[in-house]
């Protein structure tokens, strides 16, 4: 059994990663807008690390050396690295790439098999979820809704090759706030209940199912979830809803952000979650490819820009992200990207990326709060910060029950919803203790290596 790499060689001009695990990156050693070299983070990856970093590699071309990793892997080391490519949303896209890279001999035969069996159902998981989608668009535009369909679908073929190999779990909807409540109802006609509302967005469910494990993830239960987010009608976003473009999607026309509002909000929805205790790496892998897919268009870059102008969360948002995106698998970001975003990043932000960007990347669910490290360093840029930081260390509330119950509930079903939100209490407990210690002892940290490279 053989993996056919180019030895030596990282992607695009890389970072490099050494045989002892040791990581030093040229990307963010050097302060690119002003030509200063700081003092380089080297971190030693962990075992764990270096798989997940082997599966991400596996994305570049050509495919670099530290890819023969997995050729390394043993059963159990395959059993603890399938359970993150299901959290992390890779399993399926890591599949598409081993098959494509005429690389199956490199799996086990059980490990091939369980992805393939987990494609065949997320394919028609991804068939009924777009089937619900189109009923429940279809009411909208008999109603005049003024709407545009946020992530998921929207971002195949830009982001996504192919729908069925994403981890998608609801359906996302931009609506016009004066809409906002004739689509409300629309959902409840259909079956849907309000579970939580933030800011502008509301969220819904429908037929949910408790007791779902992790290796169901993939299969169709008939249980549908679906996130309405309302721009006001005289705000900047609401022009974002006159620039939208039409795609027929298995028959049915779709309502999309046009190219550049698109990117800009994937971009902008994959810091949101870097800025969270837990960011999946598909999101930064979608991104990436989403940057590839225009790579020589210098109008877009442009355009962009100007669409951009004078927003800071943006420019320092989309910044950190392609920064830490090129950290882990090599440079990849345009000039005409890079010139006023990853360029003029400070080097506070910067020097987190390097010392924290893997942990975000490689990380295991449900993550860390070493995060609010990066909120605070971006506060201090003038970016403010949606939550304070006392309350995402010590959240005031116990955790909202995942599922409600329903009428004329039975016994068994009634069980097994008190017993997931239990399980989801005391997780969330056991989180926050833990990753509570681990911030303080990090905060410190920080501040010495703050120190150290002024």
């Amino acid at each position: 059994m053989s993996l056919q790499v180019d030895v030596g060689r990282m992607p695009n001009g890389s970072a490099g990663y050494f045989d002892d695990g040791t990581h030093a990156c040229p990307v963010c050693s050097a302060d690119r807008s002003n030509g200063r070299i700081a003092r380089p983070v080297s971190r030693q990856l962990t075992r764990e690390q270096q798989m997940r970093l082997a599966v991400l590699l596996l994305f570049c071309d050509p495919v670099p050396e530290q890819c023969s990793h997995l050729l390394e892997l043993s059963d159990k080391d395959w059993e603890r690295l399938l359970r993150w490519l299901d959290l992390s949303g890779l399993a399926l896209y890591f599949l598409d790439r081993i098959v494509a890279l005429k690389l199956c001999n490199l799996l086990p035969t059980s490990v091939f098999t369980r992805l393939h069996l987990n494609l065949i159902d997320n394919t028609e998981r991804t068939r009924r979820m777009l089937l619900e989608s189109a009923a429940i668009q279809l009411k909208f535009q008999q109603a005049g809704i003024s709407y545009a369909v946020l992530k998921g679908i929207s971002l195949w073929p830009a982001a996504v090759a192919k729908p069925e190999l994403r981890s998608q779990f609801d359906m996302d909807y931009l609506v016009a706030e004066t809409d906002l409540p004739a689509a409300r109802r629309i959902l409840e006609t259909d079956g849907y209940r309000l579970y939580a509302v933030s800011g502008k967005s509301s969220e819904f469910k429908k037929n949910e199912r408790p007791g779902v494990s992790l290796k169901d993830i993939y299969k169709h239960f008939g249980s549908y979830g679906v996130e309405l987010h309302a721009v006001k009608s005289d705000g900047r976003e609401e022009s974002a809803l006159n620039r939208i473009q039409r795609r027929d999607v298995n028959g049915t026309s779709m309502p999309v952000l046009n190219p550049v509002d698109l990117f800009l909000g994937h971009g902008m929805h994959t810091f949101k979650h870097l800025c969270g205790e837990y960011a999946r790496a598909s999101q930064f892998l979608e991104f990436r490819r989403h940057v590839l897919r225009f790579q020589d268009d210098e109008e877009f870059w442009l355009e962009l820009r100007r669409v951009a102008d004078g927003n800071l969360r943006v420019t320092l948002g989309l910044g950190v992200v392609l920064l830490l995106t090129s950290e882990v698998m090599g440079n990849f970001v345009p000039y005409g990207l890079a010139s006023w975003t990853v360029d003029r990043l400070p080097d506070r932000l910067r020097l987190w990326v390097r010392t924290y960007g893997h942990r975000a990347i490689l990380g295991e669910f449900p993550g860390t709060k070493l995060y609010l490290l990066l909120q605070q360093e971006l506060e201090e840029c003038g970016v403010v910060a949606k939550r304070a930081t006392r309350n995402s260390l010590f959240p005031a509330q116990l955790p909202p029950p995942v599922i409600r119950p329903v009428a004329n509930e039975g016994l068994d079903r009634q069980v097994r919803r008190y017993a997931m939100h239990l399980g989801t209490i005391l997780s969330r407990a056991q989180f926050h203790v833990t990753e509570g210690v681990r911030y303080a002892v990090e905060t410190r940290r920080w501040r010495r290596i703050k120190e150290s490279v002024r």
